[in-house]
């Protein structure tokens, strides 16, 4: 266990609710994309019906206790829980906190998530070398950079044509009024998905720090009031919007129909609903991502821009180590200051 006065403390919870905040900052794209490219909702109502989805995740979560292990893959998962100290934990949040604002700048829909797994291990590694990564938890979720995405595409595309099959004797007119209304609820599916994953990502470094200086009682878990301050942060950040990077995820990748959107929304949710109850920290911006190319590509190959998705699987790949060199050159930073 390692020694932090009080305010020192209180000032890295704050860091870690502040990434949380930017995180729902530069994911509102996410959850809102599809229904402000389809002009299902304006932008303002849909930043608040996402912040609200975001936080209703919190509700989920306290029913259904299995859908809380993404913390725990954060917290203990990652690295050794036992040699984790604050400094590592403020490069890590440091490393995740550049590439986020970074990205969020250029409109680039990259990942918190790896940013934050990104300077995490950058942090952990400067501290005590390869050691202890817990590499069964880190491979899984690089494997999840690749899966999240192919998996939301084929199931966007699928969707799109089993619901285009059960459509087919529906007029236009009504094809289209159903869509909206699936289209909504398939969003907020998505916004909730992307609340319970993210929100807890959070919620695992605080419990980390806090088990690391001695505040848990020696027993790793996660407080009640962490988990309701990452929920309101993540759906504050959300409320602000990022609108560059909804400008990108909705119509430069490709142009959406309100089936193409009920598609889109409703696979990303399934794949990260999935990865929330296997504790797998996934993408939600990989995921949708994938998703959205999907839904365009049952339409017709061309219909979608890849050299715009070209350019966003770049940020992919290079987020982590990116991030994971600015996790280090902060963690370096806190030793000689």
């Amino acid at each position: 266990m390692y020694e932090l006065a009080l305010p020192l403390l209180i000032g890295l919870i704050a860091a870690a609710l502040l990434f949380d905040f930017l995180n729902g900052l530069h994911d509102a794209a996410n959850s809102i994309a599809t229904v402000v490219a389809t002009r299902l909702l304006s932008p303002v109502t849909a930043v608040i019906f996402a912040a609200f989805f975001n936080f209703a995740a919190y509700f989920l979560a306290l029913a259904f206790p299995g859908l809380q292990k993404v913390a725990e893959t954060i917290g203990k998962g990652l690295i050794d829980q036992d040699v984790v100290t604050p400094s590592v934990i403020f490069g890590a949040l440091c490393g995740a906190m550049f590439w986020n604002v970074l990205t969020w700048l250029k409109g680039i829909p990259s990942s918190s998530s790896h940013a934050l797994i990104g300077g995490l291990i950058g942090a952990a590694m400067a501290h005590s070398g390869l050691n202890h990564i817990q590499w069964s938890g880190l491979n899984l979720t690089l494997l999840a950079i690749v899966l999240s995405p192919l998996l939301g595409m084929i199931l966007a595309m699928t969707i799109m044509l089993v619901s285009s099959w059960a459509m087919r004797r529906s007029t236009a007119a009504r094809a289209e009024r159903s869509f909206r209304v699936l289209h909504l609820i398939s969003s907020a599916c998505y916004s909730v998905s992307h609340g319970l994953n993210d929100a807890q990502k959070t919620m695992g470094i605080i419990a980390i720090l806090l088990y690391s200086t001695g505040r848990l009682g020696g027993e790793f878990h996660v407080p009640h009031w962490v988990a309701v301050s990452c929920y309101v942060a993540i759906a504050l950040g959300t409320l602000c919007g990022g609108w560059r990077i909804i400008e990108t995820m909705g119509s430069r990748i490709t142009r959406l129909s309100q089936h193409q959107g009920f598609s889109a929304s409703l696979g990303g949710s399934g794949v990260v609903f999935g990865a929330s109850l296997m504790g797998i920290p996934v993408s939600t911006t990989h995921t949708i991502t994938g998703a959205i190319v999907g839904s365009g590509a049952a339409r017709r190959a061309s219909a979608v821009r890849w050299s715009v998705a070209g350019r966003v699987v770049i940020a992919w790949i290079i987020t982590i180590p990116a991030s994971a060199a600015v996790g280090a050159l902060f963690y370096y930073l806190t030793v000689i200051f």
